[in-house]
């Protein structure tokens, strides 16, 4: 049989070396993580895998994939098929297609392997290292916010931690798997354990058998924003990369208001997710604050994140459909990622040096590095300035709040032309683009593109920009001398300082420039 490289969710086609290559792809690839571009035939900066799902040669369920290498395209469309958004390019060096791999011994491993990790129904004996790692599909780190309010009562109370229990056994805790803590919201919150404390479901099983019920008003937007804001750090067992959830139990509605605790957990990365369970009856209705509770406080309203059951008897049937969505990474909207959480701005060297024709080759390369990144006003945001001895700032974060609206203002872009002082115009930038946001959510990104040596230091000015935060990436073409570039750099400086000598190498740097944004905002954040 074949033997196929076994790829991730992320390799490109021009990852691959080879003209013709079978690859395997996985499992459960995030499909919003994606970046597909075109439709049939592939820009070669297109994720490999989200390339055969958008064509349909494989479902989210992974398989084989025979990639074949093709000529650069002068356009690639936007298409929308099978879940994925693929994005419009201009011009890139090369392509490829998908069809079908040859089913090989590797994939029947992978297809084993998957299997055992799906959780248990005790029908057959488990490999006892299967059972430690759990199920390995499901990727999060959940806190079960339960109710301990008199709203609810000591057997209600009992029932919810029995359904709590059951959930846990049906997500497959394990060590790769997910993690699961537990929060008791009544007058006020009380932590019970955190995600560090158990990896296995038995554990856990124990430990909710163990939660002793609290009684007092469900003070449940006290407790959400408490645990937003102190279940998942890092020394409390969160782990990098992981979608983080909440998990809200609600027997009939809150004595306080939701609202804010919402806002709180979407600002942290949070994914909340609200089950009502007997809510309020028309003849209650007068007693409740505001109807519109489970809204307010879920991640997105769009009926995914919040889930009913009429009673607290008789929950078995419920627990399935549960897990399901909790294990469902790719919904996770709220989800803090690289491509949602980040501000870049981007310096350009208007110098006379440059010429009209490089500069618009210098623009192509700041929109494509832009087009990779949810830009909104809750997501990523893009600024930039362009400079010569004078700078000025062509947009700031705030301007525009929308992919299409920072495309269309980097296109607009008129060209200065004049001399080279670098140093003053990232001074410039630091305080007067990156000032403004210095406090806020996102992670600082400053790309600054010259063609040419700098009349001014750029030491100075580049050590204060990555004391203000700003992580300092610089792209140098032509005459751009490499100690410049290097002196501008944040550390480690090899992985962000680029040099090509031609302006047509621009467009070969975009994903690395991408993937290193992503790279450091991964290692920052916890």
């Amino acid at each position: 049989s074949l033997a196929s490289t076994a790829i991730t969710c992320f390799t490109r086609g021009l990852d691959l070396r080879k003209g013709t290559e079978d690859v395997l792809c996985p499992a459960n690839c995030p499909l919003w993580q994606f970046y597909v571009f075109g439709d049939g035939v592939y820009a070669s900066l297109s994720s490999v895998c989200g390339a055969a799902i958008h064509s349909g040669v494989i479902t989210s369920a992974g398989g084989a994939v025979r990639v074949q290498t093709l000529p650069g395209q002068e356009t690639y469309p936007a298409v929308n098929a099978n879940g994925i958004q693929s994005q419009v390019l201009s011009r890139w060096a090369s392509s490829f297609s998908v069809t079908a791999g040859a089913k090989s011994t590797a994939l029947e491993a992978v297809g084993r392997s998957v299997s055992t990790a799906r959780p248990s129904t005790g029908k057959r004996p488990k490999k006892t290292l299967d059972k430690k790692a759990g199920n390995k599909d499901c990727k999060a780190d959940i806190a079960f916010l339960i109710d301990g309010s008199y709203n609810i009562g000591q057997r209600r109370f009992n029932l919810q931690k029995n359904f709590v229990g059951k959930v846990a056994v049906m997500l497959g805790i394990g060590t790769e798997g997910p993690h699961v803590g537990v929060v008791q919201a009544s007058e006020h919150p009380k932590i019970e354990f955190y995600l560090k404390n158990f990896t296995t479901a038995k554990e856990v099983l124990f430990a909710i058998k163990e939660l002793g019920f609290r009684g007092g008003n469900s003070n449940t937007g006290k407790a959400l924003k408490y645990t937003a804001q102190k279940f998942f750090s890092l020394e409390n067992g969160a782990r990098k990369g992981i979608p983080k959830i909440i998990v809200v139990f609600l027997d009939g509605w809150p004595s306080d208001d939701l609202e804010e605790a919402g806002i709180v957990a979407r600002e942290f990365g949070v994914n909340v997710f609200i089950v009502s369970v007997a809510k309020p009856t028309t003849e209650e209705l007068g007693m409740v604050q505001d109807i519109g509770f489970v809204d307010k406080a879920v991640c997105r309203n769009n009926g995914f994140f919040s889930y009913q059951m009429p009673t607290w008897f008789g929950t078995t049937k419920y627990v399935k459909p549960l897990v399901q969505k909790l294990c469902s990474h790719e919904q996770m909207l709220c989800s803090k990622t690289c491509y949602n959480s980040v501000n870049i701005g981007f310096l350009i060297d208007g110098s006379s040096s440059v010429g009209e024709s490089n500069f618009r080759l210098m623009l192509e390369f700041v929109s494509n590095v832009a087009k990779a990144f949810e830009i909104s006003d809750i997501g990523s945001k893009v600024a930039a300035v362009q400079f010569t001895y004078n700078q000025r700032t062509e947009f700031g974060f705030a301007d525009h709040v929308t992919k299409e609206k920072v495309l269309s203002a980097i296109r607009n872009i008129r060209y200065m032309s004049g001399g080279t002082a670098t140093g003053d115009a990232i001074s410039f930038t630091t305080r007067n683009v990156f000032g403004p946001v210095r406090d806020g959510p996102n992670k600082n990104f400053l790309v600054v593109l010259t063609d040419g040596q700098s009349y001014d230091d750029v030491r100075g000015p580049a050590a204060a920009a990555q004391k203000a935060g700003i992580t300092v990436f610089s792209v140098g073409v032509a005459w751009a001398p490499l100690d410049d570039l290097k002196d501008m750099a944040s550390e480690p400086r090899e992985s962000h300082t680029f040099f090509t000598r031609e302006f047509t190498g621009l467009e070969q740097m975009v994903p690395d420039i991408i993937r290193g944004i992503c790279k450091d905002f991964l290692d920052s954040k916890q």
